[in-house]
Formats: structure tokens, C-alpha cells, sequence
């Protein structure tokens, strides 16, 4: 199998304390890889070291099959990236920015230019001042900037800040296109999980400064099983009557007034029906599959989970 990005042991020291701890991560060529963990997890700290803003106290970084050193020129021309906010001249206009950036890189097709600004909707609006851009229009232009080249390997981190969910939408669509259509191989850091469900292919989930675990999306989905979610007015009556007149086995409670049923032995209109019938007003009933917010917090928590 082909990897874009590999490391082995990779740790960062601060003033004594590691903000990243023996991270070993593998990302494969052409897929969405989503680095999922909660603020200060250690997400940008890795993303840093994997463009060489940031060195490591110890451990080895190898992308595109080669060693990261600080002589890795030729490496980082072949990647794009968006670290912390995207910062830009205020008084020049996107387009100006952009051709900076170009001239930069030694980049010199200019349709380009026009063609990353039409593919984040940012068009009709190339010749107005950065100054006047919106957080989410900043976002958009930094996603521009990081695309232009081409190139092989996109490390975003938190590319969705800022954004409407309209805008959300647009870039989660972008960033499908980019890997299924021109290759691009994706390192996308977030602490929305819904968001990350809807594009990875891959999960890296990680909790104070430690990679906890890495699995497909695919994977999370065959494990999760399907159940019925149950909101009522009375616990201790739906209670008894899963219990003692439905002869329920798995269910739980969860909160004060909600039931997970796991078991398959009743329909949703059975249980309805039973519940109605004894006195109990039903005010939701829905048939859910876990998700990848249920895997997540299992995982940050300490809870188990086999893959």
C-alpha cells in the first residue's frame, strides 16, 4: 500500500511537557484523511511538523517516500496547506494575493488563478480588498492560495471555520472533487464530527497529544448497529412495560427521558402501540444507527473499541 505520509514516533516538547506523543500515522495516497480530536489535542502541532514550521523534539516524518529534513524543498513544493488562520496582504485584492503567491512558487500559469477562485466561489469578488473579506471569504481564499499549484498532498487544518453551512456544504463538495477527480491526497484536521463523517475516508482520532486510533470510515459504519430511540413522559412506567410486557433484554436508558433499544424483537409501531396502551405518552421514536460522535466520545473517554 502506498503512503503519501508516514511517522514514525513523532513527539513534541514544550518547556518540558510533550503537546505530542509518540504519534505513529499513516495517510494513503488519494484518500481524505480526517485528524479528529477536541482544541488543543495536538492536531496543529502535527500539521506544523509535517510542513516544517515546526521540528520535532524526536521521531522521523517521511512524505512522498522521503525523510523530512530541513533541506526537504522539493517536498514541500509538492504540497498545499492551510495552518491555523490563513494570513494575507489586507490592502490587495484576492487576485493580488494570489499572484504573489504564484510568483513566490515559481508558479506561473495564470488561468490558474481564475480557475481556483471559480472553484471556491470567490469569482465575482477577486478585485475587492482582503480587508473586506469575511472570516469564511478568508477561509475560501486560503483554500484557493493552498490549491493553486496543483499540488499532491492539501493539509488543512480547521479549513471550515468561519463558514455558513451553505459554505460548508460547497467546500465539503470541493474537497471530494480535489481527491476523487484531480488526486489530491487530504490531511483535514476538525473537531466537528459530523462534518469529518460526511468527508474521510480515513479517521485519525486523537486526545492530548496521543493518536488513540486510525480506521476507515467503512469500518465504523459495519460496526455500528441500528437501534430504536425512545422519548417519553414517564421512565418508570415505559420501563416496565419494555420490560415486563414487551420482554425487552437491551435496552438502556439514556438522560432522563430517553430509552436506546437494541433489541429486534419489537418493531417501532409495537413498542408505540404497547406504550400508548399503558398510559405512556410517546414524544419521539425514531430507528438511529450509532454514529461517529458515539465512536468518538467512546474513544476519548477510555472506552474500548475493537476494530
Amino acid at each position: 500500500m502506498s503512503y503519501i505520509i508516514k511517522t514514525n514516533q513523532l513527539t513534541k516538547t514544550y518547556e518540558g511537557k510533550e503537546v505530542v506523543s509518540n504519534v505513529n500515522m499513516k495517510v494513503k495516497k488519494g484518500e481524505i484523511y480526517g485528524f479528529l480530536g477536541p482544541n488543543g489535542a495536538g492536531k496543529t502541532t502535527i500539521m506544523k511538523m509535517l510542513t516544517n514550521l515546526v521540528k520535532p523534539t524526536s521521531g522521523e516524518i517521511e512524505i512522498f517516500g522521503e525523510k523530512l529534513t530541513n533541506t526537504s524543498y522539493e517536498v514541500l513544493k509538492r504540497m498545499g496547506s492551510i495552518i491555523e488562520y490563513p494570513v494575507f496582504y489586507d490592502r490587495l485584492t484576492a487576485r493580488e494575493n494570489l499572484e504573489l503567491h504564484c510568483e513566490y512558487m515559481g508558479f506561473y500559469d495564470k488561468k490558474a488563478i481564475d480557475a481556483a477562485l471559480d472553484l471556491v466561489k470567490l469569482k465575482d469578488i477577486e478585485n475587492k480588498s482582503v480587508k473586506d473579506f469575511s472570516l469564511g471569504m478568508k477561509q475560501r481564499l486560503g483554500i484557493a492560495r493552498a490549491i493553486i499549484t496543483k499540488p499532491e498532498l492539501l493539509i488543512l487544518d480547521e479549513p471550515i471555520n468561519g463558514l455558513d453551512p451553505v459554505g460548508i456544504k460547497e467546500l465539503r463538495d470541493l474537497f471530494h472533487m480535489l481527491c476523487r477527480e484531480y488526486g489530491i491526497t487530504m490531511l483535514i484536521s476538525s473537531h466537528i464530527l459530523g462534518e469529518m463523517e460526511q468527508v474521510a475516508d480515513t479517521i485519525g482520532v486523537i486526545s492530548d497529544g496521543k493518536l488513540i486510533k486510525e480506521v476507515s470510515i467503512e469500518e465504523i459504519h459495519e460496526q455500528n448497529t441500528e437501534y430504536i430511540e425512545l422519548v417519553v413522559n414517564d421512565v418508570k412506567k415505559a420501563f416496565y412495560v419494555l420490560d415486563e410486557i414487551l420482554h425487552l433484554t437491551n435496552f438502556k436508558v439514556i438522560g432522563e427521558a430517553r430509552f436506546r433499544i437494541y433489541d429486534t424483537g419489537a418493531s417501532q409501531s409495537e413498542i408505540s402501540k404497547e406504550l400508548i396502551l399503558n398510559g405512556v405518552m410517546v414524544e419521539e421514536i425514531n430507528k438511529k444507527n450509532h454514529s461517529l460522535e458515539d465512536y468518538f466520545l467512546t474513544l476519548i473517554n477510555g472506552g474500548g473499541i475493537s476494530a
